[in-house]
């Protein structure tokens, strides 16, 4: 039975190569899976140390609200666990890189906010939760590079003496309209659209997939979603095995 799925799976990973192949118009759309890869934990992934540390659930940590109130815990749980400056991209990310030089792909729409598209070479990416790259002082607006936060000892402070905040949607923070617009724009418009490293359980990205007019939405992830009855292709694999065969 075993060998069954596997020569099932092959075929599917073939026939996304296939796919991808025959197109000039692809969109990407990632989630954590994608930079798991790259050695970046998903943070919502509790495990023994997190309970040690923290007295709250990381969801309520990295909201807005929580940020306000109590700014030194946010900051001792973002460099901790959000900040990853020595990560490298993935087979994924420098596949999808590739493809854009090509002519292929189009555009990826990711919900990581890590910068490892960048890193490896794509130029149109929309970021949807921001990146951890860019901060900002909250009084004067200067901007900033990841050293200002993970150089600062407790709360990042400007020169100015204003507060420099992560320039990353926070929950309970609204996503960027432009963002959005351009996301939208990107699926509204694709041949073939991927979506790979997302368990689209994070509203409002995860209903944009809703905006898909064709009929090859391939989906890529370890566990199902609940997307899964509207792909036209549905692979439960390792996203860096699927985009080694590009």
């Amino acid at each position: 039975m075993h060998n069954t799925d596997n020569t099932e799976n092959d075929n599917k990973i073939q026939k996304f190569r296939q796919m991808v192949c025959d197109s000039d118009n692809v969109v990407f759309f990632g989630g954590a899976g994608v930079s798991t890869e790259s050695g970046i934990p998903d943070f919502r992934g509790v495990d023994g140390l997190y309970n040690q540390k923290y007295k709250h659930p990381p969801e309520e940590i990295i909201s807005h609200s929580f940020y306000m109130r109590n700014p030194e815990e946010f900051f001792r749980f973002y460099k901790d666990r959000m900040l990853y400056p020595e990560a490298e991209p993935s087979t994924t990310h420098i596949k999808l890189a590739e493809l854009e030089q090509k002519g292929i792909l189009k555009g990826v729409i990711t919900q990581n906010i890590d910068g490892l598209h960048q890193k490896a070479g794509s130029r149109h990416v929309v970021e949807l939760h921001g990146s951890v790259l860019r901060n900002y002082c909250e009084k004067c607006g200067r901007f900033y590079g990841i050293d200002a936060i993970l150089n600062a000892d407790g709360v990042p402070v400007c020169e100015c003496g204003g507060r420099i905040k992560p320039d990353v949607v926070l929950y309970e923070e609204g996503l960027n309209e432009a963002d959005i617009s351009e996301a939208v724009r990107l699926i509204e418009e694709a041949d073939v659209l991927i979506v790979g490293g997302t368990s689209l359980g994070v509203y409002p990205a995860a209903g944009l997939i809703r905006y898909y007019r064709g009929h090859k939405l391939v989906l890529i992830n370890k566990t199902p979603t609940p997307f899964d009855g509207k792909a036209d292709l549905l692979i439960h694999d390792l996203l860096g095995k699927v985009f080694g065969v590009l």
